[in-house]
């Protein structure tokens, strides 16, 4: 008897688990009533018990169902107590303990990969600087000799151009491995915004020239302070900047705007593109994305995503929105709140 009850509480036939039990409690409860009085009061004791029963199988599923909160939102150690559970509850409890512990493993793996690739990115990219350096010097030395043959002044002019796009991609690995492994300072100073971005503008003036680019600066207000670090705050201003200079349509408007919301302060740079954007605007702002997919311009796609990931360490906000060649970029940095 013992173990054909084991066999229904035990079985994954639902049938043989549930349904033969149910019937035949509700048999065992029809002839306890034939019997009437006595009958009735060992019905009606049986029934509690199996009422209490029930209560302890939900008490159970609620804890299991704590636990799978618990480790949704990122709790990864959270364990279901299989002490003294209840026929499918058991399964269940350690199919949910199974689940955590693959998810927990597969984070640290994650975790470890990353800091593996971020270590290897930046000892390579410490590696290439070394020579590169001595190669920038080399051309500089070259460049103030004197020589007559012209050839040999555009071989060190293109020399000089590579070596220098080579440098600032190496600088921008190691800057994008820093903020993905958070092995970077960041020292929050009170900033005018408005005065950073007309000072940033300035700076870059000549390059917009150059790209034949009119920059049109809109603020209401003459200061909106923030909470930012100089250095990256620049760096996120000069991406968006540089960006903008490589594929915007020449002889086009980049159109700045900034405004306050309730707690941030909002940048929205709008340009139009030269060429179409084949990606979506989620993945815009990803490491090694690029808009021009044929890569006739320069860029790595790295500017964008380094962008945004300074942005979110600041506590803020870098999206990307697409309006058929409209380009658009929103930053939103959290206001110093005096």
């Amino acid at each position: 008897m013992q173990y054909l009850i084991k066999r229904l509480i035990r079985s994954n036939n639902i049938f043989i688990r549930i349904l033969i039990p149910y019937f035949s409690f509700l048999l065992l409860n029809y002839l306890l009533f034939r019997i009437q009085f006595p009958g009735i009061v060992v019905a009606i004791i049986l029934d509690l018990f199996v009422a209490l029963l029930l209560y302890k199988q939900s008490k159970e599923k609620e804890q299991i169902l704590k636990t799978i909160s618990q480790i949704n939102e990122g709790e990864l150690f959270a364990k279901a107590a299989t002490d003294c559970l209840f026929a499918e509850n058991i399964t269940l409890a350690l199919a949910v303990n199974s689940i955590g512990d693959v998810i927990k493993t597969s984070v640290e793996k994650s975790i470890k990969d990353e800091k593996l690739k971020a270590s290897l990115v930046t000892n390579v990219s410490h590696d290439i600087r070394t020579p590169l350096t001595s190669i920038i010097n080399y051309v500089g030395l070259i460049k103030r000799e004197k020589t007559d043959n012209p050839k040999i002044e555009r071989y060190v002019d293109i020399l000089e151009a590579k070596s220098n796009k080579l440098k600032i991609l190496t600088e921008d690995l190691v800057e994008a491995s820093k903020i993905s492994s958070g092995n970077i300072s960041v020292e929050l100073t009170k900033l005018n915004f408005v005065e950073m971005i007309n000072q940033s503008i300035g700076e870059y003036y000549e390059k917009f020239e150059e790209c034949s680019l009119c920059v049109k600066f809109k603020c209401k207000e003459k200061q909106i302070f923030i909470m930012a670090d100089p250095r990256h705050l620049w760096r996120i201003i000069e991406n968006v900047f540089g960006n903008a200079c490589k594929y915007a349509l020449k002889g086009t408007v980049l159109w700045l705007e900034l405004r306050t919301d309730r707690e941030n302060a909002v940048l929205t740079a709008k340009n139009v593109s030269s060429k179409e954007i084949s990606v979506e605007a989620e993945e815009l702002s990803e490491r090694f994305i690029r808009g021009d997919e044929s890569r006739t311009t320069e860029g790595y796609g790295l500017g964008l995503s380094i962008a945004k990931s300074l942005t979110e360490i600041h506590g803020g906000d870098f999206s990307v929105r697409l309006d058929g060649d409209l380009f658009k970029a929103i930053i939103k940095l959290p206001l110093s709140g005096d």
